[in-house]
């Protein structure tokens, strides 16, 4: 026991229900306040989270403190492992990195932290490929490495019915460049050097739902690929694009289907809908 691996995530990884605990992977949760109550992000659902979006209500997200995840260190050195791979969503847009590298500093057993450069299930599959690695037996180094390749690979596709969220919540970055039009058009953002980045202008929802699934199909292309579809407050569109998605797209493995949690849901609204293409290694 004492050279396994122990692989740790956070909740913007939104791994659906079952999957982190198959797979080892321990997750540490970030905050929400709503309303001016802050909680961590698995106790408040993503509805309660789009109806006060909805109606307008301040909600504010924050990394989760270096002490809980010192906790979650403490833990797998008590459980055996010899080493952590933690591994989490973009520096760029959450200081959650910061806190880990912290708790990291002090940690029984060495902790290599991994910045992803991603979010959402980019980062999900990320640790799912760390977390494999570790089950079979690989090492910290490899492990780390194995999650940094996958989000390397792995393209993130959004759409966003506005861009009013992510403006309020400053996460809006080099789409900026889009708010003049954004009464106008109905943006298409993914994430480039970890930051959410302006893709492309459609007209109309339909359009660029239509140019979403266009986008994935391309993306994927013939290589074996995992697909993540996730969406806030639109699941019958999500489920009608992964329908479509499985029929287009020739070698394709996994898909997983879900709703975002508060955390993202807070930045990009009611009626977003993302596709992620993650090329197996």
């Amino acid at each position: 026991m004492g050279s396994a691996v122990a692989v740790v995530t956070d909740s913007t990884a939104y791994l659906p229900d079952g999957l982190a605990e198959r797979h080892g992977l321990t997750v540490v949760p970030l905050q929400i306040a709503v309303g001016g109550t802050t909680r961590d992000e698995g106790d408040i659902s993503a509805e309660e989270a789009a109806q006060a979006l909805k109606e307008w209500r301040p909600i504010t997200t924050s990394r989760p403190a270096p002490e809980r995840f010192a906790q979650v260190y403490k833990a797998a050195a008590s459980s055996g492992a010899g080493h952590v791979v933690s591994v989490h969503l973009s520096a760029a847009l959450s200081g959650t990195v910061e806190a880990a590298r912290l708790a990291a500093e002090d940690a029984p057993i060495p902790v290599t932290v991994v910045d992803s450069g991603t979010i959402g299930m980019g980062l999900g599959f990320a640790a799912l490929s760390a977390a494999a690695t570790a089950l079979s037996g690989g090492t910290a180094e490899s492990a780390a490495s194995a999650a940094s390749r996958r989000a390397e690979l792995t393209r993130s596709l959004i759409y966003v019915d506005t861009l009013e969220h992510l403006r309020r919540g400053g996460r809006i970055g080099a789409a900026a460049t889009l708010l003049g039009s954004a009464l106008m058009v109905k943006p298409l953002l993914d994430i480039a050097d970890g930051r959410i980045a302006p893709l492309e202008k459609v007209r109309t929802s339909s359009r660029a739902l239509a140019r979403l699934e266009e986008l994935a199909v391309a993306e994927a292309g013939n290589r074996r690929v995992d697909l993540g579809v996730q969406h806030l407050f639109a699941s019958s569109r999500a489920e009608t694009l992964a329908d479509r998605l499985r029929e287009r797209i020739p070698h394709l493995d996994d898909v997983y289907v879900g709703e975002v949690g508060p955390v993202i849901g807070a930045h990009v609204g009611p009626g977003m809908l993302g596709v992620v293409v993650a090329p197996q290694l």
